[in-house]
């Protein structure tokens, strides 16, 4: 995006123990884009709120969050790690595009629909409003690019829509400042991060579902935190089906829990599917979930052991996130000091 300082933000909810669909979905790519690009990476404790969190476990949460990233690779020296709510930011333009943003707009975001379920008269009004939390998060720093995935692309076409607005809503007030950047208005209209096939992570016991952090069966995914005896067990007990391993990717149609393994185990070696029949293809699962169990545990167990080693310093990791919330704000503050200006707002600093 031309005009535009290249920047890229992302960030994940607090909510539970991030797995694997979100290391090989998420955390890898955000590990490469650190040698393309400047990265931001948030954890969005803000967004965890919008459904009741227990205080306790919303805290532990956070810090566990944290360490998955660093743990994956995220090197808080190169890229920008903090938690939302230490950069006021957030909150202050999150309201400003409660009044830029439509009703109509919100109205068609699907995610809220599936969330609150038949019972949105009790939904939170967070809950409602979070696409506009989320755009906040992406414009309070101008981000030109967002890596996301098939469940974000509505909303950061809202972010897109909200930004467009602004800049039409206050062109004469940008301009007259010289808060612009030409034609392209004072907000970025941000772009999605492609980064190639990311595998989709089923569930172990169901490969017609998503991995997700909300099902009631541990044994549906692997988590960070699993150690190595974990992950094995875990791959073991998946569900399979009776025929061997097909030679080629069209013997996986129809046959969505083997699809799901030779998927997974594409993505962490960094190989195709392809590439994993033609090693595997006309073996049975057994022989195969004994080297998806080796190369998990290869894979995994070191950052699930990263992790219990951050974790039992919680002080060293509320000091990254707090000098990240620093390093955050220090990109933040002007530019929400210049929105308003814009809108008009009367400010002595």
């Amino acid at each position: 995006m031309s005009g535009f300082h290249q920047r890229v933000f992302s960030g994940m909810q607090p909510t539970s123990t991030l797995h694997l669909g979100n290391y090989l979905g998420a955390l890898t790519n955000w590990v490469a884009m650190q040698d393309t690009h400047e990265c931001i990476y948030c954890v969005v404790d803000m967004h965890a709120i919008t459904m009741w969190q227990d205080p306790a476990d919303l805290k532990r949460a956070i810090r566990e969050v944290t360490a998955a990233y660093i743990a994956a690779g995220v090197d808080p020296k190169r890229s920008i790690i903090f938690n939302q709510s230490q950069v006021p930011g957030h909150a202050e333009l999150a309201w400003v595009f409660n009044c830029v943003a439509r009703l109509g707009w919100l109205n068609r975001m699907t995610q809220f629909k599936e969330k609150a379920g038949k019972d949105r008269e009790n939904a939170s009004v967070g809950l409602y409003a979070y696409p506009n939390l989320m755009a906040a998060d992406i414009l309070l720093y101008k981000a030109t690019h967002v890596p996301v995935g098939e469940d974000q692309k509505q909303h950061l076409e809202l972010t897109r829509d909200i930004a467009q607005k602004f800049n039409n809503d206050f062109g004469a007030q940008i301009a007259e400042r010289g808060l612009g950047t030409g034609e392209l208005g004072f907000f970025p209209l941000p772009e999605p991060m492609i980064q190639g096939p990311a595998p989709r992570v089923m569930s172990l016991r169901d490969g017609t579902k998503k991995m997700s952090k909300s099902d009631a069966s541990d044994y549906s995914r692997i988590n960070l935190t699993d150690d190595a005896e974990a992950i094995a067990q875990k791959i073991r007990k998946a569900k399979t089906d009776p025929e061997a391993l097909p030679s080629e990717e069209k013997g996986l149609e129809g046959r969505p829990e083997a699809e799901n393994l030779v998927g997974i185990y594409a993505g962490l070696s960094g190989s195709s599917k392809d590439a994993v029949l033609k090693q595997f293809g006309g073996g049975q699962f057994s022989g195969f979930k004994a080297a998806l169990v080796d190369l998990a545990v290869e894979k995994l167990a070191p950052i699930a052991g990263e992790m219990r080693r951050l974790l039992a310093d919680s002080k060293h990791i509320d000091d990254i996130l707090g000098a990240g919330a620093d390093r955050a704000d220090a990109i933040a503050a002007p530019i929400m000091r210049e929105v308003k200006d814009i809108v008009g707002f009367v400010r002595s600093r």
